[in-house]
């Protein structure tokens, strides 16, 4: 009997330490895995344990469906192996309209899937999946966008359009704030700190998967994505944002995989809020629009960033950063190492002030944009369609650009515009068509021991138009080629040859018509 009384006492003993410990097993809470939408009873758990100080809503392996989620200071959701997560279809299950950011604007809208404001130590973790049934929300803007004539508007539209009189947004932007429909971001936490987002699936999105808002100390490591081809479903897209660590992730989505951002236009230069101090490494990305991206949101800033140890496979774009005047922001001190890529539809690498829209030379302003200080290491690429394009705006060219130890593969090579203080060391582009090098506009340029595999016949492997002080060296083709250098135009001047051997080289320097006799010492 005495036996029996110790185990009973353990056992009662452990089921009350185990009641006590913090985790809510939503089973006990009213839940249910049968698929049976219990999104009140998920929120009541979460608000039952942010009463108690905190703790852990826990997911048992079945089938939930929930409507939005509203999260709390020091509240995890945990979903086991398992565990399918899904939100609701129904556009109701997501109101009322919240503060929140929309492609660099701040508005009210619908209430992202999982949402916190204001509040610190959130985290979701497990080997769960959580699914956003975004088709319904991907068809709704399927009709609104392809609907040949005005449509009556929505219950959704109308909620919009009174809730944020007054936002202001620039003309180019019009075609989006016509929509008066803007679908929610999968999670978004908004001026929170310490998240964590560990190993779980994500999986059809409506918008944007991972999206942290003005947040400090973010973590988001070991997780999966999976978008399919579907609108602006970015994968991890951190805004405003400092103390950034994304490691160890999988991602396929229906547009860039991750990117950084800061804000649009004069919204995102009013919070005036950078993203700094940002570290990517051990990530493979499969199908996206861009591998790892900053911009074109990036009015607030975006600085000290580092991308290391990734593979893109079959992206369209391998590192893009991109802006176009009128969006303002400084993106400076990003370094880009150790990156291998294969089957990159567009560009490996592009660095563009053009981006949204062409537009013309204008005084410089709090609304120009600046690329500086940004490097690039140890990447190789093969069967990529253009290796890289810099392309500056007359005003403010790129600044500070340099790459190192790279080789790639591809259809065309590297072409550089309106830049300055540019260098290529130990850098081999094996193009099919046209140069290796391309680079015009642009000036104090150091080419060292760079070259082609392959060159082409009557094609020179570096062209040079209109580019001054510029030091071409250590170079030694070993194998035969026709042109090395063709320069030419009037601005090109002060181009220095040093320690090549042309040995295998039919023609070393082709000079154009308009150029100054003067222009190369060789």
């Amino acid at each position: 009997m005495k036996n029996i009384l110790i185990i009973l006492f353990f056992i009662t003993g452990l089921n009350i330490a185990f009641a006590n410990d913090g985790w809510l097993n939503i089973l006990n809470e009213g839940g249910n895995n049968k698929g049976i939408k219990c999104t009140q009873a998920i929120q009541n758990a979460i608000e039952k344990a942010s009463k108690n100080g905190g703790g852990t809503i826990f997911f048992p392996a079945g089938e939930y469906l929930t409507g939005a989620l509203n999260l709390k200071s020091n509240i995890t959701i945990h979903l086991d192996s398992g565990a399918l997560l899904k939100f609701s279809e129904n556009f109701d299950d997501y109101l009322p309209y919240v503060e929140m950011r929309y492609e660099g604007i701040v508005m009210k809208s619908f209430q992202p899937l999982f949402y916190a404001k204001d509040v610190e130590n959130i985290t979701i973790t497990g080997r769960g999946v959580i699914d956003g049934q975004g088709k319904a929300w991907w068809n709704e803007v399927y009709r609104i966008e392809t609907a040949k004539e005005p449509l009556p508007p929505t219950k959704y539209q109308t909620m919009w359009e009174e809730q944020n009189k007054g936002l202001y947004t620039e003309p180019y932007y019009k075609r989006t704030v016509d929509k008066k429909f803007f679908r929610p971001s999968f999670f978004q936490a908004y001026n929170c700190k310490n998240i964590l987002i560990e190993g779980v699936t994500f999986q059809n999105s409506p918008f944007w998967t991972i999206n942290p808002e003005f947040c400090d100390n973010v973590t988001v490591t070991g997780i999966s994505i999976f978008n399919p081809h579907s609108p602006n479903t970015d994968g991890i897209n951190p805004s405003s944002c400092t103390n950034v660590h994304i490691s160890n992730c999988h991602i396929s989505v229906g547009d860039d995989c991750i990117t950084i951002k800061s804000g649009r236009d004069g919204d995102g230069r009013k919070y005036g809020k950078a993203t700094e101090n940002v570290t990517i490494t051990n990530c493979t990305m499969l199908s996206g629009h861009g591998g790892v991206v900053i911009g074109s949101e990036m009015s607030g800033g975006i600085k000290k960033i580092t991308i290391s140890n990734c593979v893109f496979d079959g992206t369209d774009r391998g590192i893009r950063i991109k802006s176009a005047r009128g969006r303002g922001g400084v993106v400076e001190d990003i370094r880009v190492d150790n990156i291998v890529m294969k089957n990159i539809k567009e560009e490996a690498i592009v660095l563009s002030l053009f981006y949204d829209k062409d537009t013309k030379v204008e005084p410089v302003t709090e609304k120009t944009p600046i690329f500086r200080n940004i490097h690039m290491s140890n990447i190789t690429a093969s069967n990529v369609n253009k290796a890289g394009q810099i392309l500056g705006i007359t005003e403010m060219p790129i600044q500070n650009i340099t790459f190192s130890n790279i080789n790639m593969d591809g259809k065309e090579g590297f072409t550089v515009n309106t830049a300055t203080d540019v260098e290529f060391h130990d850098v081999k582009v094996n193009a099919t068509i046209g140069s290796s090098f391309k680079i015009s506009d642009s000036k104090n340029v150091i080419l060292d021991n760079v070259g082609s595999s392959t060159a082409i016949k009557n094609v020179p492997v570096i062209k040079l138009d209109n580019v001054s002080n510029v030091l071409i060296n250590n170079n030694f083709p070993f194998n035969a080629t026709d042109v090395f250098i063709e320069a030419n135009g009037k601005e090109t001047k002060n181009v220095f040859l040093k320690n090549n051997v042309f040995n295998n080289v039919t023609t070393s320097v082709k000079k154009g018509k308009d150029l100054d006799k003067k222009a190369i010492t060789e």
